[in-house]
Order: C-alpha cells, then structure tokens, then sequence
C-alpha cells in the first residue's frame, strides 16, 4: 500500500535535515551520515515511511562518502528517475512506497550487479538482525 501525504504532514513527522534530504532532495555531507561505514547485520528502512529497501549483506565499502548497496533488498522496492539538476544525467532512487528522495544509482559498482545504489543516511534507518 502506498503511503500518500502532503508535504504539511511530512514536514511535521520529519526533522528539518530529514524533510530535505527526503522531500526536497537535498543531500547530506559526504563522510558525515551514520549508515556510511555501519556494517552490522540486518535491513536499512525508508526513514520516512518504514518500507524495507536494503539487506545488510548488499551493503559495501564504496569510499564515496555515502552508505552503497548493490541491490535493493526485492525488486520493485526502489522507483528510478532521470535527474538533470546540477547540470548532469543521473539516476534518482525513490522509495517506491512514498515517494521519499533516496540518493542516486551508478553504473560503476564492484560487485556482480555492477550498481552502486549511492544512499543518503539521513534517508535510512536500520534494523538489527
């Protein structure tokens, strides 16, 4: 089930880091996110809504500055859009169940899957095994 709100509700469940990294697709610091080198055992959730989005074990050291996976947690998780702000061609990552800014996907990841699903922490949350 999607989760639809308007942007006066998000802006009252979420803090003001998280509204714009989430809703205005802002980003956060490279190297300053507490995902960034967290390895732990379990699965990484929509900070906004609580939909399950990464496991633990597609989680790697990317050294971008940002939390990488090489695949979302099941397909279809995860919506995909071309973004051309800041003068580029990139692939935006949306949560699939409320629509929340993610970060962006790369063609240049180490693992099989060759993805680098480059993620804001502040769009995270994580859940223990």
């Amino acid at each position: 089930m999607k989760i639809v709100k308007s942007e006066e509700e998000w802006k009252k469940e979420l803090s003001s880091q998280e509204y714009y990294v989430l809703r205005e697709k802002g980003t956060e610091a490279p190297y300053s996110g507490k995902f960034n080198m967290h390895f732990e055992k379990g699965v990484y959730i929509c900070k906004a809504c609580g939909a399950v989005l990464f496991d633990s074990n597609s989680k790697f050291k990317s050294h971008c500055g940002w939390p990488s996976f090489d695949q979302e947690i099941v397909k279809g998780r995860i919506i995909e859009k071309l973004d051309t702000s800041h003068g580029m061609r990139r692939i935006e990552i949306l949560c699939a169940n409320c629509g929340s800014h993610l970060g962006h996907v790369f063609n240049d990841g180490p693992t099989k899957t060759g993805l680098r699903y480059c993620v804001n922490s502040t769009s995270l949350d994580f859940v223990k095994e």
